[in-house]
């Protein structure tokens, strides 16, 4: 009984004592050469003990996190963060509103800017992978009050999302039964999201690599089945093949009839593919605890979207085959809030062809694949607000680990959203859901944006100091061309996602703010913070490509150091097949 206390104390003093930060004062001077030759003085100095700048506070944050996580875990969880339930709940939506063929063609379609914006993402943190990497280098490349913005942005946005994926699991449940109260499986994913999550992150890297490859099988599965039972393999012989491409419609009108009607079905899915898919920002947010991470990254963003693009583009090509548009048990979960079976495209389909016991075994997966998401969810955005604190764009006791290298304060602010699922005991789940859906959307419109406008500026800064991209461990293709395209789609869509609000007889204000909210919070957060700050945008010449790679080329050469003297176990038969399977 003592021996079992003395455990359950030395847990707690591991897991959520405080580690006092220590300012090492000892500053290591290099000399940067341009191709020309010349010395550039203004990065001349750096501090190799912490990545950051100091406040004017004159608080210097030490980062703690560790690097533990393998080019495996980056993979699965840049996998699992992206591809949420959305993909097998919120998708069937879109199909109800425009059809199969404009659903897959703007599925298609929104794929491209994501490239881009990977693309250019890919470049700037493999260059400087530190933690909360294209937050931070949105204040070292374009402006602080910029930073300030995205950071809060991104917080928003991940946290959001906490809250989503705790409200669509609970709407899945509903398949089975509908007499408990909605806050029993509410209070058991927040709580076990806080278990992960305040565990050292290699326990969190393992976790989400487990659940994560759950997810991967489960949309393997799922397009599996459905090109067998497309051909006729389910309990009814019917082969379907592309009936529910044309039947009802291949697009569907929406509020118009006619071409405009059928164009207007295309944005409201467009639309719906920008909550859908997501970009790189869940494989950088673990650049600062990443092994070996300039090449690790580079492998990861490759693979990730390559994988992801495959999910997002064949998934919606088989829900667009496998249901119909107008199938009675579809429109009814989406137009009347009905629980159970129709929300999830797949599962109507089951039933539909009469398949037992796999309807069950989907809908556990999807329960997990939304417990996945959101543990990923509440990882990024207790990191993101960790990364803030460090740069001192917010309070600086949220940068404090514990022992283990938990961002514990970040973690128990960023979990706290969890609580917005329980508006689900006033509301039905589906109009819940649509209203975090249309949070959402804004604000990871306005995230891309920040992605794509940071690496203009990085890019300008890069020419400017005569620094080799030829040299990166990454390096984007048609820079920067790419990333101005991956800007001006994002751009825009920003302002058409809530276009349904202007129609007449439409309007809405509950609608309007949460479709435009963070339009206006992320403007007010930017002047704000500039007009308190006196903040000014960097010149190419000023922005620091510097600070942050000391720490990095020794973590480097401290693994290879490790990775030679471990060289034998290399050569075991799972590290040949975690290679051949993730790159690594």
């Amino acid at each position: 009984m003592t021996s079992n206390i003395k455990n359950f104390g030395k847990f707690l003093k591991n897991n959520f004592t405080v580690e006092k930060q220590k300012v090492n004062s000892n500053l290591n001077k290099i000399t940067v050469v341009s191709k020309t030759g010349e010395n550039n003085n203004q990065l001349s100095q750096y501090n190799e003990e912490s990545s950051l700048n100091i406040s004017n506070s004159g608080f210097v944050p030490v980062t703690s996190t560790k690097r533990k996580l393998e080019n495996r875990h980056i993979q699965l969880i840049g996998i699992g963060g992206a591809v949420g339930i959305a993909i097998y709940l919120g998708i069937g939506k879109g199909l109800y509103i425009a059809g199969p063929l404009s659903l897959f063609l703007a599925m298609v379609i929104w794929c491209f800017p994501i490239c881009f914006i990977t693309v250019s993402t890919a470049e700037m943190v493999c260059y400087l992978p530190i933690s909360s990497p294209f937050i931070r280098l949105a204040g070292r490349c374009v402006d602080d009050a910029f930073e300030f913005m995205a950071g809060w942005n991104f917080w928003f946005l991940e946290c959001s999302m906490i809250p989503f994926e705790i409200t669509a699991a609970n709407s899945i449940v509903h398949y089975w039964r509908d007499d408990y109260s909605a806050a029993i499986p509410l209070v058991i994913q927040a709580v076990l999201y806080f278990l992960i999550n305040v565990f050292a992150v290699r326990y969190y890297g393992e976790t989400e690599f487990w659940f994560s490859l759950g997810k991967v099988i489960l949309i393997l599965l799922l397009i599996a089945f459905t090109f067998v039972t497309m051909c006729g393999g389910n309990p009814i012989h019917d082969a379907f093949g592309f009936r529910y491409w044309t039947k009802p419609a291949l697009m569907n009108e929406f509020y118009k009839t006619g071409n405009l009607g059928r164009f207007l079905g295309y944005l409201a899915a467009a639309i719906r593919c920008c909550f859908i898919v997501a970009g790189p920002e869940y494989v950088s947010m673990a650049a600062g605890e990443t092994i070996n991470p300039r090449v690790t990254l580079k492998k990861a963003f490759k693979q990730v979207f390559y994988r992801l693009t495959f999910f997002f583009v064949v998934g919606t090509f088989c829900v667009c085959t496998i249901v119909s548009s107008r199938d009675p048990i579809l429109v009814g979960a989406i137009t009347e809030a009905k629980p159970g079976a129709g929300a999830s495209p797949y599962v109507v389909a089951m039933q539909n062809m009469k398949v037992k016991v796999l309807p069950d075994i989907v809908n556990v997966g999807l329960i997990l694949a939304a417990f996945s998401a959101g543990n990923s969810y509440t990882y990024c955005s207790s990191r993101s607000l960790y990364g803030m604190a460090l740069d001192g764009k917010a309070p600086r006791f949220l940068s404090h680990c514990t022992k283990t290298g938990v961002p514990i304060y970040c973690v128990l602010i960023s979990l706290s959203w969890a609580l917005l699922s329980f508006l689900q005991l006033g509301e039905n789940s589906a109009t819940v859901l649509d209203w975090i859906i249309n949070l959402v959307t804004a604000s990871q419109l306005i995230n891309f944006c920040v992605l794509s406008t940071t690496y203009i500026f990085f890019y300008k800064a890069v020419i400017a100091q005569g620094i080799d991209r030829n040299a990166f461990t990454f390096k984007g293709w048609f820079q920067p061309y790419l990333a101005y395209l991956g800007l001006s789609a994002t751009f825009t869509m920003v302002f058409v996602s809530g276009y349904t609000v202007f129609l007449p007889s439409w309007w809405s204000v509950k609608d309007f703010l949460f479709s435009y909210i963070m339009v206006f919070l992320d403007i007010a957060f930017y002047f704000g913070y500039k007009i308190i700050k006196k903040t000014k945008i960097k010149k190419p010449l000023e922005v620091d490509l510097i600070t942050g790679l000391a720490e990095i080329e020794q973590h480097e050469k401290e693994y290879y150091e490790e990775l030679e003297l471990n060289k034998d176990k290399l050569k075991k038969w799972y590290n040949h097949l975690s290679r051949f399977l993730f790159g690594g």
